[in-house]
């Protein structure tokens, strides 16, 4: 066990800086006012102190007359104005002496604050230093001067510039007189110091905010200061442009707290000293009753501090009482948090947190981990009446009880798989949490009484126990790492809900340490959000070139004037929740006076977890080695080369891009060819599959706005010419496969290609689509081609195909492929050890790395033709604005037939649409008239002899039907017959007149407007609407489609303005609705034009998709060019706006034209439930800030809407400032359906576009339950339904080597047949698994049905334990020997079966012993190249492989 010291021993680094950087907080209501001004978000800035000149510096008579020993030193304190208050920390320079009148400093100033208001001011003082007697030196200020840092124009936050400041007399405690308070000019009130001046530059500096994590607000550093986490510059300024140190993934399990003498007596001190506290200041009931003090729930707050700030905001968690000597375990029944000096009760001795908490730091001596026991304390409060105690209303407060402090890096890492012991402390000493710290003394007699279970002075005191184990030693395989830590681990994690990791191991994100809002800890506020890990190495200072996941930024699709307010990606990563682990067992005694509220009890899911980008992986780049980048190189991929033939320029995906916008949308070569090619896989072993897993892929992505891809069956081959090693396996060269099933060996790789130029762009599109390119990853699914399994998925940063300003780039990427996977606890064996009987147990989510994919990238510069307009550069006219057009010619007679108005209106009837409507009347233009019977030329239907001649036509029509032997009832002609038929005929005619004379009018008022529109975005418009009358209207306006509306709120229109740039009038109230109106009414004074704000949004679209599996697309060269066409999931549709008048009729009318854009998919999310069940997800969205968007209620406007109506998409947040849910629920469908839908994210009030858009598939799959126990199979039948064709089928399972599906090869389903398939499970570890098997149609690649194995396994009975050491080294290993007696009387044949089949391997697998006689199984243990311990389960099974005899073995690497 390693124990610490108290806080006198810290690290001299850390307390050197933690003393050091103490600073004075700012005015809380100047804190207030920045947040008023919609100021939240801090800025960085440089302040460059170059020279003082001074012509006659001021002399004193307490100086020497001589100033040859004087230096001059600078000074500089950060001054608010308003409220006569110095804040921050006093930078102090290097002394200088003053040469020729002049002093050069040239010192440069960072900091970064949130207080851009106009009173917020930098004080610099000139001070002279001489030598005393006594070595030390006299300090006297020799004049100051005030630096305005902004100003009063909202255009102008900053102040940048160079700047010359005169100096003024006296001192800086001069601005604390009563005379200057609210005076902002100085000059008038004092005196200039003449020929005195300093000059100086401030100016904005952006880079600062990578790293204002490290640093807190409004301090005034230099760049030499010592900022740990901070890598150091060449130059000596770190700060000018900051390179943060590597951070490093830490767990932190298995803590405790013992509280001296015990816990019991600890609180129940507590308790007497603040109830007696408050009974002192509280006056009693009127019936005298005590109000008890009671504990509600004990907190420990977990944060890592760098000796200036907190680099996280502090994750909180909730200890558990846990019984003593039951350290990492639960207690059998949920205990009570309650606490009552009154009744006391037999508590357990100690504090645990039965999971685990995710840290990351950086390997630097000044960094520590600081903890902070907190209690909420629950005091009755208002008057007690005759009521019952529960009627009364409770507060809660905290209190800081301990805090302790632990550097890791301090000493060698001598804690590493050790224990740490660190003492606690209280009382009166600075913490980094800044508050005040619970101190008692135990008398004499209190400590004598406490029982010691073992000698020595760590017992006497409060002391905290955890194990702290590096991400990087956890991601390490067995057995080169403690496989028992990793076992304690695993089984100590996710069993609470106040773990901070919520199905990943996430940390808090980077904010400064608030004070929680209240006694009670939501799930939200205890499951805090990580950070993303980039998964292409990137380390950058600039915000477009660092690495962002599927961030919240608006869509490129929208419109450019709906993306102008939004510049950059405002959160940090998306978290995945998968459960909720709540458990209400604290609760007080009032509410058990209520009566005893149910036990949430954690559930195990039953679908497997989403993969986000956030997710925390144990890697996030990995770098083949020479010989693997050698084998790919020389398979031959085609070379990427720019238009004149020269090869790409190769980008360093490891290194930062800059991006230049100008740069960019200033190339000559506007188009841009993106070409991706997949060049191979490599495969990495998995437990479960074979080595040669998988052998033949598929990928799935989509890119920016074109359709999805699906690209064609790809084989994986391995070269035999190069030797295999296991530790470092060769990629895998993907080669397409053609119809025929034969392997395209001449063209490796695949290469899809996607040509963005001005035919493909939209107007003033350019832009959006460079910045998608700067700050978007692009997310590919892996699947299996044979079994169409999702192998895993991953994403490439899309940021280096930015070409700036080159003919061609290029990168090749090595990323991991990654899947997610439940582990979960023996439920049966835990829950007996406990004593409860639970139905489910808690799951633990870990990542599994299938593969690297290795892909290359690149961007081609196509010249385009000068002459044509460059749409995509060039922004529209402000077509927001809809302006009818000037009728300047009436009708020109003629005609008023369907064929002339179907000239005039697409959407008027036609003559045929019309006879067809008239059927019923005229039933002879529906029988037998051939085209040689119909009159040639257009029949004018407004000639006077039109009637007669029609009688004629029909006449001659059946005359001929009479000759040709057509016989029917209606042939009989009569002068009646033949006159009722012209009746119907006349009145066909006139309400065809009617109605054409009435789209004719219609037309002339109808106003065309052509919108491209995309799913989610809102396309915003005005129609200028005029009174042609001389008396006023009120005019009421009727959209025929939802989607189109008016926009009545005067506060979304000004929005809507300001967002689209429309320099149009904008009025209050203009609009009135009332009760059973089709739309709303505006008044119109005669002759008056108004605008009327329209604006067209659409969730719905179409939800088909492609089957399932590999496409068959054509290979040629082993290129694919993407298709221009665009998918259209959202139809196309002509709406009408009506403006009708008070009588009724319509004044105008304006007809849109929408035609659909396909939208930016941001992320991807694949989920699989079991069928015909609901799914209930939630996506959690962590806290973020937009720094263009400065108002601080701007969480609180999110909002999510779904694209199918029948799914329950919504979200709340609980807390303001805490994460917030988006919660699904999904209907269920049979399986093997999939059901795909859209989740469009807004963070603007107003939901003008998209800032994320979700793209979900769910996969409903047949759910089977099966348990068995490790070692040992198990079978179990399936039933597979024939449909109407004859299928040849083949079954897959996710685990070929746990999994077996019998029939294994290929098999004939015939229609409507029943198939039972046979499962034979055998697995190795024990817990809660999720497996799939899928039937697939092999002749068409498409899948059947698929099952969900939801498996619980359990561990075997031991028959006997043995304990074995092996050396650690590169040595031989060790051989041992297990003596095996037959309990049968007959001969029988064993199978031996291990685990751990890469440590332990059998002299023979299958023996034969006769009945009663023994056997000596030959051990051979593999030798370890790192300490540790591990259990190893032999087992001895019969030829069903059902087990005999379990056996376990405990091997000691040392």
């Amino acid at each position: 066990m390693v124990q610490t010291e108290d806080t006198s021993t810290m690290a001299d680094g850390w307390r050197e800086v933690f003393e050091r950087s103490r600073l004075v907080p700012p005015s809380s209501h100047t804190v207030r006012l920045a947040a008023e001004s919609h100021l939240a978000q801090s800025h960085g800035f440089q302040l460059s102190l170059s020279r003082l000149t001074a012509a006659q510096p001021p002399q004193s008579l307490e100086m020497p007359e001589t100033e040859q020993d004087l230096t001059y030193q600078l000074r500089a304190t950060l001054f608010d104005q308003n409220h006569q208050h110095f804040f921050g920390r006093t930078w102090k320079s290097p002394t200088q002496k003053m040469k020729n009148s002049k002093i050069s400093f040239n010192e440069v100033l960072y900091f970064h604050t949130s207080l851009r208001l106009p009173s917020t001011v930098v004080v610099v003082e000139l001070v002279s230093l001489s030598p005393r007697p006594d070595s030390s030196q006299q300090a006297l200020g020799r004049g100051f001067t005030v630096l305005e840092l902004f100003t009063n124009r909202p255009e102008a936050q900053a102040a940048d510039g160079n700047r010359r400041l005169n100096l003024h007399h006296g001192s800086p405690r001069i601005l604390l007189h009563p005379q200057l308070q609210d005076t902002t000019d100085y000059r008038s009130l004092l005196k200039t110091i003449d020929g005195t001046h300093l000059d100086c530059v401030v100016k904005k500096h952006p880079a600062l905010v990578s790293m204002m994590h490290l640093l807190p607000e409004n301090v005034l550093v230099s760049g030499d200061e010592n900022i740990p986490g901070l890598s150091a510059s060449p130059t000596g300024d770190a700060l000018l442009r900051p390179q943060l140190l590597k951070t490093l993934p830490f767990t932190l399990n298995r803590l405790t707290i013992s509280l001296q003498p015990s816990l019991e007596k600890f609180e129940s001190q507590l308790l007497q000293l603040i109830n007696a506290d408050c009974h002192n200041t509280k006056q009693p009931g009127p019936e005298g009753t005590q109000r008890a003090v009671v504990i509600q729930e004990r907190r420990l707050h977990v944060g890592v501090h760098n000796g200036w700030c907190f680099l996280d905001k502090p994750q909180v968690v909730v200890l558990e009482p846990l019984a003593s000597g039951g350290r990492g375990r639960a207690d059998s029944t949920s205990k009570q948090s309650t606490l009552d000096s009154s009744a006391p009760s037999p508590l357990p001795q100690i504090l645990g947190l039965r999971s685990s908490l995710e840290l990351k730091m950086t390997n630097h001596q000044a960094m520590s981990i600081v903890f902070q026991l907190e209690h909420v304390f629950s005091a009755p409060i208002g008057r007690e009446t005759m009521l019952s105690a529960t009627s009364t209303s409770r507060a809660a407060f905290l209190q800081c009880l301990r805090w302790g402090i632990f550097f890791p890096f301090q000493q060698p890492a001598d804690w590493r798989g050790e224990e740490i012991q660190l003492v606690l402390q209280g009382g009166a000493k600075s913490n980094p949490y800044g508050v005040m710290v619970y101190s008692t003394e135990m008398s004499a007699k209190t400590q004598s009484s406490v029982p010691l279970s073992a000698p020595g002075t760590a017992q006497l005191k409060d002391t905290l126990t955890f194990r702290l184990s590096s991400g990087l030693e956890r991601k390490a395989s067995s057995p080169k790492a403690s496989l028992r830590s990793k076992q304690e681990d695993v089984s100590h994690e996710r069993r609470l809900p106040s773990s901070p990791s919520q199905g990943q191991k996430l940390i808090a994100a980077a904010s400064p340490p608030e004070s929680p809002q209240g006694p009670k800890l939501s799930l939200s506020q205890l499951a805090a959000t990580s950070r993303y890990p980039t998964i292409s190495h990137s380390s950058s200072a600039l915000p477009w070139q660092q690495s962002f996941p599927s961030l919240l930024h608006p869509s490129p699709l929208a419109s450019a004037h709906q993306l102008s307010h939004v510049a950059c990606s405002a959160v940090s990563n998306i978290a995945h929740l998968e459960m909720d682990l709540q458990r209400e067992g604290d609760v007080s005694a009032s509410a058990h006076s209520e009566g005893d509220q149910l036990e949430e009890l954690p559930f195990t899911p039953v679908h497997a977890p989403v993969i986000t980008l956030g997710m925390n992986v144990p890697s996030s780049s990995s770098v083949s080695s020479r010989s693997s980048l050698a084998h790919l190189y020389s398979a031959g991929f085609p070379e990427i080369a720019d238009y004149s033939g020269q090869v790409a320029e190769v980008l360093d995906p490891t290194e930062p891009v800059p991006f230049d916008p100008q740069r960019e949308e200033a190339d000559l070569l506007q188009g841009n060819l993106l070409v991706f090619q997949f060049l191979a896989f490599t495969r990495i072993p998995t437990p479960g599959v074979g080595p040669d897993w998988p052998d033949n892929i598929h990928f799935t992505f989509q890119f920016y706005r074109f359709p999805p891809v699906t690209s064609q069956k790809l084989k994986l081959l391995k070269s035999d010419k190069v030797q295999q090693k296991r530790c470092d396996p060769l990629p895998c060269v993907v080669a397409s496969i053609n119809r025929d099933g034969t392997v395209n060996t001449g063209s490796p790789g695949l290469q899809v290609q996607f040509r963005v130029d001005d035919g493909f762009l939209r107007p003033g599109e350019k832009r959006w689509f460079l910045r998608y390119l700067a700050l978007h990853t692009m997310h590919i699914d892996i699947w299996d081609s044979d079994s169409l399994l999702l192998i895993g998925s991953t994403a490439i940063e899309l940021k280096y195909m930015l070409r700036q300003g080159k003919s061609a780039v290029q990168a090749l990427h090595e990323v991991e492929v990654l899947t997610t996977d439940y582990v979960g606890d023996d439920a049966l064996l835990m829950s007996a050890s406990q004593g409860q009987h639970s139905a489910s147990s808690p799951m633990t989510i870990r990542t599994i790395v299938r593969g690297r994919l290795h892909i290359r990238t690149g961007n081609i510069g196509c010249p385009v033709d000068p002459t044509r307009r460059r749409a995509g550069d060039v922004m529209l006219s402000p077509s927001h604005i809809i302006t009818p057009r000037q009728v300047t010619s009436g009708f020109r007679g003629g005609s008023l037939s369907s064929r002339n108005i179907l000239q005039l209106n697409a959407r008027n009837t036609a003559q045929a649409h019309r006879l067809e409507m008239d059927g019923d009347h005229v039933p002879l233009y529906r029988h037998r008239i051939r085209p040689d019977s119909v009159v040639p030329g257009e029949l004018n239907l407004n000639e006077p002899n039109g009637g007669r001649r029609k009688l004629d036509c029909m006449a001659a029509v059946r005359q001929r039907e009479a000759k040709e032997g057509v016989r029917a009832t209606n042939v009989t002609t009569s002068e009646a017959h033949l006159s009722a038929e012209l009746l119907q005929i006349q009145l066909s005619e006139e309400r065809s007149r009617s109605e054409g004379i009435a789209n004719m009018l219609g037309q002339a008022i109808t106003t065309q407007h052509l919108l491209y529109a995309s799913l989610g975005s809102t396309e915003y418009m005005e129609f200028v609407l005029k009174n042609p009358f001389n008396v006023p209207q009120t005019v009421t306006i009727h959209s025929d489609d939802p989607d189109l509306s008016v926009i009545t709120n005067t506060d979304e229109w000004r929005y809507f303005k300001a967002l689209t740039q429309t320099p149009t009038p904008l009025e209050e109230n203009m609009f009135q609705w009332e009760q059973g109106a089709p739309g709303p009414r505006v008044y119109l004074r005669p002759k008056e034009s108004i605008h009327i704000p329209l604006k067209y949004q659409s969730f719905l679209c179409d939800h088909t998709m492609a089957p399932q599996g590999p496409s068959f697309l054509p290979t040629g060269k082993g290129s694919q060019m993407a298709k221009k066409n665009q998918s259209n999931i959202v139809a196309a549709k002509t709406i009408k706006v009506t403006f009708q008048a008070d009588d009724g009729k319509p004044m105008a009318i304006c007809q849109v034209n929408v035609e659909p854009t396909p939208h930016v998919v941001n992320q991807t999310f694949r989920l699989y439930h079991p069928e015909l069940c609901f799914l209930k997800k939630a996506i959690r969205l962590p806290p973020w800030h937009d720094p263009t968007v400065e108002d601080p209620d701007a969480r609180s406007n999110i909002s999510v809407r779904c694209s199918d109506p029948n799914i329950i998409c919504q979200t709340r947040m609980l807390v303001p400032g805490e994460p917030q849910d988006v919660y699904l629920k999904v209907p269920g469908n049979p399986s093997p359906h999939i059901k795909m839908f859209f989740v469009m994210v807004f963070t603007d009030k107003w939901m003008a576009a998209p800032s994320q858009t979700w793209q979900i598939y769910v996969h409903f799959l047949e759910r089977v339950d099966v348990s068995c126990v490790t070692g040992q199979r198990t079978c179990q039948s399936l039933v597979l339904r024939g449909r109407q064709t004859v299928r040849k089928v083949k079954c897959f399972s996710s685990h070929p080597k746990e999994i077996q599906v019998d029939p294994e090869g290929v098999f004939v389903l015939p229609p409507s047949a029943v198939q039972e398939l046979q499962l034979k499970v055998q697995l190795w570890r024990a817990g809660s698994r999720f497996l799939y098997v899928n039937a697939v149609d092999m002749e068409n690649q498409r899948l059947i049905t698929a099952w969900l194995l939801c498996l619980n396994v359990h561990q075997p009975v031991l028959s006997k334990a043995f304990e074995v050491c092996v050396p650690v080294g590169g040595g031989r290993g060790s051989s041992k020997k297990i003596t095996y007696t037959n309990p049968y009387t007959s001969g029988r044949t064993f199978l031996l079966r291990s685990d751990h089949p890469d440590l332990l391997q059998f002299k023979e697998d299958k023996f034969q012993v006769s009945g009663g006689e023994s056997y000596t199984i030959g051990l051979r243990f593999a030798s370890s190249q790192s300490p540790g311990s591990v259990k190893i389960h032999v087992y001895v099974n019969n030829l069903e492989e059902k087990t005999e005899e379990t056996f376990v073995v405990n091997v000691n690497y040392s």
